[in-house]
């Protein structure tokens, strides 16, 4: 029986084309309102999940717009009960419910001293869509795994539709318009050979750089989530200050590397070390040591990027139950997570 963790991977084609068909017109909207408004600095609004999502976005939103993003921590309004100067700004909040206290109270806030706020939500209505300017829905359907996977994409993909907009991107709409059918490509790509060799690891690294980074944090927290496996995401320049000295023979590592500039910088240290450790993938087809995994090339960096996530989820939804876990139903942990 397949678990419903598989049968959302499955579904992330579909979620995509619902979305760009359902929410077409407010993400024009919010695009538009973007592009009129200009702003100097955009803010993100997010834990967990939802947090990578924003990690991503930020990238992509400094790469594309030249905007600054800044992750604001949601303690500020539920704890500290601040508010900040955000006149003039905008703010982008993103998660699955909604339902948070913590970053419903941030969002509240955030709209409050000034910022155009859009919400990415999956569930319209909610508090974090009352408390946002505008609320997008997700259309990524119902979720019942408890580890997110159709609703990540959809939150990167809502992202970038409402950045091709603001920044008249005609390449990345273009991008955008092919990702169902790239999806159903990454699909059927074998990521088992890594699979394979952390059926008993201990931990491991996720490397990568830009969008590639934010892709390896959510790869961890998914190791993490569906396998109690020990996981760290680093930057693959970071990780030559210190947490390199870990790396040995048996030790795994996985470095995921967009086609885009920082690909060979991503590759060179796969490469390095791979000279220190047997267990060392990464998906570039440009790497000259290590175990190379395969990767869609996607039709413009960021879409390239984010593709990669989908065979890594096929791939740990895999090796959770090979640990003798359920991918359904983490130990401790719930679909919706209410914190203040």
């Amino acid at each position: 029986m397949p678990s419903n963790m598989y049968k959302e991977i499955c579904e992330i084609p579909e979620a995509i084309s619902r979305l760009l068909s359902q929410s077409d017109g407010d993400m024009r909207a919010a695009g538009s309102k973007l592009k009129s408004l200009d702003p100097s600095v955009l803010v993100t609004v997010a834990r967990g999940t939802s947090d990578h999502a924003a990690s991503f976005l930020k990238y992509a939103v400094e790469l594309q717009a030249g905007v600054p993003v800044a992750s604001l921590g949601p303690s500020l309004a539920s704890i500290y009960n601040r508010t900040l100067k955000l006149k003039g700004s905008a703010a982008l909040a993103i998660s699955q419910s909604g339902k948070s206290p913590d970053i419903v109270a941030l969002a509240e806030m955030v709209t409050k001293s000034g910022a155009y706020s859009v919400g990415l939500i999956n569930t319209i209505p909610s508090p974090l869509a009352d408390a946002s300017a505008a609320a997008i829905s997700l259309a990524a359907g119902p979720e019942l795994a408890v580890a997110a996977t159709k609703t990540y994409f959809n939150s990167i993909v809502a992202g970038l539709f409402i950045l091709a907009e603001w920044t008249e991107d005609e390449e990345l709409k273009k991008a955008l318009a092919l990702l169902p059918e790239q999806a159903e490509q990454a699909l059927k790509l074998d990521w088992s050979a890594l699979g394979n060799r952390l059926t008993d690891a201990q931990s491991l690294y996720f490397l990568g750089r830009g969008p590639s980074l934010a892709i390896a944090g959510e790869a961890a927290l998914k190791c993490k989530e569906t396998c109690e496996l020990h996981a760290e995401a680093y930057s693959s320049a970071e990780v030559l200050h210190g947490p390199v000295s870990l790396v040995g023979n048996g030790f795994p590592v996985l470095v995921f590397a967009a086609g885009d500039e920082a690909e060979m910088t991503a590759v060179d240290v796969a490469d390095q070390l791979a000279s220190k450790s047997n267990e060392v993938f990464v998906t570039s087809s440009k790497a000259k040591a290590g175990h190379v995994l395969p990767r869609v090339e996607g039709a413009h960096p960021l879409t390239d990027a984010l593709l990669q996530i989908i065979p890594y989820y096929k791939m740990v939804e895999q090796l959770s139950r090979d640990r003798n876990f359920n991918p359904d139903s983490p130990a401790v942990l719930q679909k919706v997570t209410e914190t203040l």
